[in-house]
């Protein structure tokens, strides 16, 4: 099929059994290139394309998006990291 192609990829990744370290990362995908992306540890967007770096700018001083957005990581990555965490050392 052609035309144009708009994703977006949210992940959690940790490594730690406490999620001390654990990260959410937030890619806004165009067309196979990521142009705008959130990482936790960074705390607010980066834009990678002309397009990416405007809406990024724009985001970035929405502070209830930019709240939202960090939010993540507690509401969703760690508590379904202690989900799969637990499920793994269940079976070993």
């Amino acid at each position: 099929a052609n035309g144009y192609y708009h994703s977006r990829w949210v992940k959690c990744i940790w490594s730690s059994h406490d999620l001390s370290d654990a990260v959410l990362i937030d890619n806004f995908i165009f067309n196979k290139d990521v142009y705008i992306q959130f990482n936790s540890t960074v705390g607010e967007y980066v834009g990678y394309t002309e397009h990416g770096v405007y809406n990024a700018q724009l985001w970035n001083n929405n502070p209830g998006q930019l709240q939202g957005e960090r939010a993540e990581l507690e509401r969703v990555c760690k508590p379904n990291a202690e989900i799969y965490q637990s499920t793994i050392t269940d079976k070993s």
